[in-house]
This record gives C-alpha cells, structure tokens and sequence, in this order.
C-alpha cells in the first residue's frame, strides 16, 4: 500500500470516529454503544426517546453539516492555493465570504432587529431562509464580477488583487452600515460571523449538501487541470490545456463551496488555509488525484473535531465555531511552515 493510499486510510477512520463523537458529546451526553445503535436504526431497551431525538434530529444532522462544511471549504482553499500558486490563499481571497457578509448585513442591519432576533433566536444562526438567500445573493454577486473579470484578467496575479479589493470594498460597506446602527442588531450579526453548524437542518441540509456536491464534482474533474496549472500556464497551454477555461471552472468550483457553506453556516476561518497545507505534509505529494481525497477527509476530520471541542462536553456553553478553527488551525499552518521552511516549492 503507497503512502498517500494509506493517509488516505488513516483520514477516512478518523473522519468515522470524529462523526461518532462528535454526535455522542454536548450537554447531554449520549453513550457510544447507544449512539451506533440509533444510527443502524436499532434502538436498543436502554435508549430513551430523548436520546433518540437528540442523535436524529439535532447532533446528526449538524455531523452532516460539519463533513459538508470540512470538505467543501479544504477542497476550495486547495484549488485557490493551486490556482494563484500562493500558499496563503483560501476560499475568502475572491471575496466570496465578505459578499455573503454583505447579504445578511442587509438583513440584519437594514430589515430591524426584530427580523434578525427571529433568525438567530428562533432558527438558530443560518436557520432563516432569508439569511441564507441574503447570503448567497451577496456571494453571487461577487462571483459573478470575479467570473465576468476572469475572462478579461488573463494574469492570476490581478484578478487575486481584485479579489482582494472587493474584499475590501464589501467589508468597508458592512463596517459602514454597522457604524449606523443600533448596538442589538450588530450584536445579532456578530453572533452569525461567529459560524455556526447547528442551524442546518431539514431542506437546509439538503441544499447545502447538494450545492456543495456539485462544487466537489467540479473540482474533481479538474484534477488533471490543476495539476498542470501547478507547473504555470504557459507550460499548462503547452500541454493543450485551455487555461481560461480551466481558470472558470476552478472559479466556479470554489464559488458554490465557499458561497453556500458560508450563507448557511457564517464565515468559518482557517480550514481552508490550513488543510491543503496539512495533506501535502503528509502524502508529501503535488498531485491532486491524492490531494483532493485527502483534503476532503482532513477537512471533515478536522472540522467535526473543532465541533467537539466548541460543544465543551457536560457543559451549557457552545463556543464559536470560528475561533476554534482559528485555534486548531493556526498552530497548523505554523507547523508546517516551520517544519518546510521551503514551503513555496510546493508551488513552482
């Protein structure tokens, strides 16, 4: 068995234990024995109906939600990082996540603070259809300028600076309308940039999943093109590889991840940073054949361990998802840098 089929081994029990525990621990704490037992359906004479509902209708669908999340985000951060050739990219460097922050700052900011105090209190974060619709309106929006420039920008370098500016310009435009209003509602936005899992549930969870299935696809069928964009475009065009096309589609690919994951669950920091770092550590390898698999694995193992760790288990508290993810992935991202101090060879 080669290296990177064995990590990849490695990642999928880890990806099956995290799911586990990750739906066993919280406030109420729910045997392992019991939890396998609901998830085959087989409830056994011990379990209790509320254990039952706990694992059903609330921890498992946020377990879902955390493989979604961990795969889509790790899988974008890794075709940004191969895309711009730049080992600090990640799924916000198009500005994606600062338009889906514009699109609920509209909500939130503009609608009341009654409107937004149904979404957080009622729903839960993310748990409002026009949150998510504000969300992915707003990402939509930056996409569709990156992709209208992306076929006028031929140098990544640019359109990674315009990226960069919408960033800015969108983020100027929340901090504005934040100066301009009162204290409850940027307390209930504040509350959604913290992320979330616990708000998808039901028709949430299927879109979410859904949107995030194709973006995987995308990005799976363009292993071979990221490959070639890896050596630089002109070696890629010499290979026949249509790069403006190729550009597209891993634009697109990490538009529909980053966008939806961050409509339905807030910005989640650091896993797609941290990740795409993290697997080439291990299978010690540039070819995304291996790379894409083993990003998706290390991302849901990675996110369903922040979970655990943000339910606290036996206490009332949940903390934001995001600074756990900053936490875990910062001293990440330090390891490997330290660990290959030539880390930009893995780009050129």
């Amino acid at each position: 068995m080669g290296r990177s089929a064995a990590w990849l081994l490695v990642l999928l029990l880890l990806v099956g234990l995290g799911f586990v525990l990750d739906i066993a621990l919280g406030s109420v704490a729910v045997p392992l024995p019991a939890v396998v037992r609901i998830l085959l359906g087989q409830p056994g004479e011990a379990d209790t109906a509320a254990w039952e509902f706990i694992v059903r209708e609330i921890r498992l669908p946020k377990a879902l939600t955390a493989l979604a999340v961990g795969s889509g985000l790790a899988v974008s951060g890794l075709q940004m990082q191969t895309l711009f050739r730049n080992p600090l990219a990640g799924p916000s460097v198009l500005g994606l996540t600062a338009g889906a922050g514009l699109g609920v700052a509209a909500v939130m900011l503009a609608s009341g603070s009654v409107a937004g105090s149904l979404a957080i209190r009622t729903l839960g974060v993310g748990g409002s259809w026009g949150l998510v619709l504000a969300a992915t309106a707003g990402a939509a929006l930056v996409m569709g300028l990156v992709l209208a420039l992306a076929g006028r920008v031929r140098d990544n370098v640019v359109l990674l600076i315009v990226g960069m500016m919408l960033a800015s310009v969108t983020g100027a435009l929340v901090s504005l309308w934040q100066y301009f209003s009162a204290p409850e509602q940027i307390q209930e936005y504040l509350l959604w940039t913290f992320g979330s899992l616990g708000g998808v549930t039901g028709s949430h969870l299927a879109v979410l999943a859904s949107v995030v299935a194709v973006g995987l696809g995308l990005a799976f069928s363009s292993a071979k093109s990221l490959n070639a964009l890896l050596l630089g475009e002109n070696y890629a065009r010499s290979m026949g590889l249509v790069v403006g096309r190729s550009r597209l589609l891993v634009i697109l690919s990490t538009s529909l991840l980053a966008g939806s994951i961050t409509a339905f669950c807030g910005p989640i920091g650091f896993v797609g940073i941290a990740v795409p770092h993290l697997t080439r550590a291990l299978l010690r390898t540039a070819d995304h054949r291996a790379l894409l698999p083993a990003s998706c694995l290390a991302g849901a193992a990675l996110t369903l361990a922040c979970d655990c760790i943000a339910q606290l288990p036996g206490s009332q508290t949940t903390l934001p998802l995001s600074v756990v993810t900053s936490l875990l992935g910062a001293p990440v991202v330090l390891w490997v840098v330290l660990r290959r101090q030539n880390i930009r060879s893995s780009f050129s």
